[in-house]
């Protein structure tokens, strides 16, 4: 008894009561007598200082699978105490199928707001970034659903981006509006045959300034409409501006969109442009237009469906793998700090561009009936008989066109390759 009250362990469980007489006693255990003194009020504590929980769950799949979400969510009430409440089922549903969304076999016929949110859901968990998983679940959604994962798509100025996340971007279906300017693609790029496939055939707005294109990618580009009636036949908008090596042969591929709307061929090598601009206005009945259209101006083109922060990803990405090369860079900072050759060339290309579009001057075309639809009621009627005679004249014209192409037919051997290829 003795031993026991004079032992000074940490452990020890406090004061002890001692019942004698019908009195409560504490035993004093520094000098190991009884004391009649009221006890002393000593906080409580249930465990010991170095204990700690952890809340564990499935701990066998967090090895493998390390980015797991709990299912259960915290949150502290106004008095500062945590709270937690579990996840629906819902949630905690979508948020594994969007963790294995490249193992889904069909989207079919499934709805669109929840399969708006499961996209969502992986977009989150950036699925759509990873290299071979990311393009295999991204299809199952753009076969399902086309134009409603992507309707618009601007990828001007962003080469690198269409280099590393080609065929992802192929995968998109039912575009309306594609902006591929500033990109210097060329004639034999990939991106540009895909642009003669069903695939794209809804698109209605197609951006092609400054891509170092000339007649021959046009043949290949118009072949399909010019010869199968497929391809870019909904075509309402084109751009064709900055690129010199285009002429007049070129232009005479671009006239089998009769549906165009708005044309510009700013900047482009031709030669005898009066004879372009009333070529352009009689076969396609398009009008030049002395002032620049807003159609042209790329604030319209935006990128818009439910993959507009997956494209944001692939940017983020793009430009981190960049990154290293920037630091290289500046290392040469001192060079160019004396304006040597490489920021002088940037400078004289940019010129260069400047002189061609002065030196062509401004050849945007439009449509008169879709420029002319808000105008008051009495230029209608007065033109009214101007539209008859225009009638008259374009009757005339197809005429004209039907033995012109009577001519024209005989494809050559090129023709007849590109076309074996579709």
């Amino acid at each position: 008894m003795s031993c026991w009250l004079h032992s000074e362990s940490w452990l020890d469980t406090g004061p002890i009561y001692v019942r004698e007489n019908g009195k409560l006693h504490v035993v004093n255990q520094g000098a190991g007598g009884i004391h009649n003194v009221p006890p002393k009020a000593r906080p409580f504590r249930l465990f010991s200082r170095g204990f700690s929980v952890e809340l564990c769950m499935n701990r066998e799949d967090d090895r493998a699978r390390r980015q797991r979400t709990d299912h259960f969510i915290f949150t502290y009430t106004k008095e500062g105490n945590l709270r937690y409440s579990a996840k629906s089922l819902f949630s905690l549903v979508l948020g594994y199928i969007s963790d294995n969304v490249d193992h889904i076999d069909s989207l079919i016929g499934f709805p669109e707001q929840i399969a708006e949110k499961l996209f969502s859901a992986a977009e989150a968990r950036q699925k759509f970034t990873e290299p071979v998983t990311g393009l295999r679940a991204l299809q199952k959604f753009t076969e399902a659903y086309g134009n409603l994962v992507l309707c618009s798509l601007c990828l001007r100025n962003r080469y690198l981006l269409i280099s590393e996340k080609l065929e992802e971007i192929k995968s998109f279906r039912d575009l309306t509006c594609l902006d591929l300017s500033c990109c210097k693609l060329g004639d034999e790029h990939e991106l540009l045959e895909h642009l003669t496939k069903e695939a794209l055939s809804s698109v209605k707005r197609l951006l092609l300034k400054d891509n170092a294109l000339s007649d021959a990618g046009l043949r290949r580009m118009t072949a399909p409409v010019r010869v199968l009636k497929k391809g870019l036949e909904n075509l309402l908008v084109l751009d064709l501006s900055c690129n010199p090596k285009i002429t007049d042969v070129g232009i005479g591929y671009i006239l089998c969109f009769k549906k165009l709307n708005c044309l510009d061929i700013s900047g482009t090598g031709l030669k005898d442009v009066n004879a372009v601009i009333k070529r352009i206005q009689t076969q396609i009945g398009l009008v030049h237009s002395e002032v620049p259209l807003k159609e042209f101006d790329h604030s319209n083109c935006r990128t818009e469906g439910w993959a507009e922060q997956t494209v944001l990803q692939w940017e983020q990405a793009v430009m981190e793998a960049v990154k290293p090369q920037e630091d290289l860079r500046s290392r040469t900072a001192a060079q160019h700090f004396y304006g040597k050759t490489r920021r002088t060339e940037e400078a004289v290309k940019c010129k260069l561009e400047e002189t061609e579009t002065k030196a062509s001057g401004n050849l945007q075309f439009y449509k008169e009936k879709v420029q002319n639809c808000h105008s008051p009621l009495k230029k209608e009627v007065a033109g009214s008989h101007e539209s008859k005679n225009n009638k008259k004249r374009a009757l005339a014209e197809q005429e004209r066109e039907r033995t012109s192409k009577q001519k024209h037919l005989c494809l050559t051997v090129e023709d007849w390759d590109l076309l074996n290829t579709y």
